[in-house]
């Protein structure tokens, strides 16, 4: 068979994806690109090619890059809906932030760090990236976390909210953009043992 015909093969089968299927090999193009390209080079062109579909395709589910980037984040971040339960609260939190700092080993510094510089400058596209942790259940997770904390008399119950459950994320985030790239797992044992610890623990 000539190559023709089986890149023709190929269009028909990639024309024929739906659903699931097709969004799958949309965000598995855009991981792939972050890790080739970075995200400054990243493009809606470059990913409708790698996932052999159309720009079009790509609009009609995203409105833009910044918005591609932030579902293929949420699709490979660690499963929110069962966050740790050692039955010590700081291994709980250190081991969830590591699973989340340690998603990015694979992309390069520049493609974690353009994306949120970007996310600082755009109001929009911050209110959709929380919008998103909060529908991939990271806060809700790190609350249940502190919850059965208190239950057991580890921390004070009176301090956890809406603020403190999501503190050890924005901490997170704030040592990406102040420190240029994907922080060490001194810097989480740092957020935990300066920070959120002392708080949640404070009479």
């Amino acid at each position: 068979m000539g190559r023709a015909a089986v890149g023709g093969a190929e269009a028909g089968r990639a024309s024929r994806r739906r659903g699931d299927e097709l969004e799958r090999a949309i965000l598995d193009a855009v991981w792939a690109e972050l890790a080739e390209h970075g995200y400054d080079r990243l493009t809606m062109d470059g990913v409708a090619v790698r996932a052999r579909t159309s720009k079009p395709v790509l609009y009609r589910r995203w409105p833009n890059r910044p918005a591609l980037v932030i579902a293929a984040l949420g699709r490979n971040a660690p499963d929110f809906q069962e966050p740790p339960d050692t039955g010590e609260l700081r291994a709980d939190l250190a081991a969830f932030l590591l699973s989340l700092l340690h998603r990015f080993d694979d992309l390069p510094t520049d493609a974690v760090h353009g994306f949120l510089i970007d996310l600082m400058r755009d109001p929009e596209l911050r209110a959709r990236f929380r919008a998103g942790l909060t529908a991939f259940g990271a806060v809700d997770a790190l609350e249940a976390m502190m919850r059965r904390a208190a239950d057991r008399g580890q921390i004070n119950a009176a301090r956890i909210n809406p603020r403190t459950a999501s503190l050890p994320l924005d901490l997170l985030r704030d040592a990406f953009l102040l420190g240029g790239g994907v922080p060490s797992d001194q810097v989480v044992d740092e957020i935990l043992d300066d920070v959120v610890l002392p708080l949640l623990k404070a009479p």
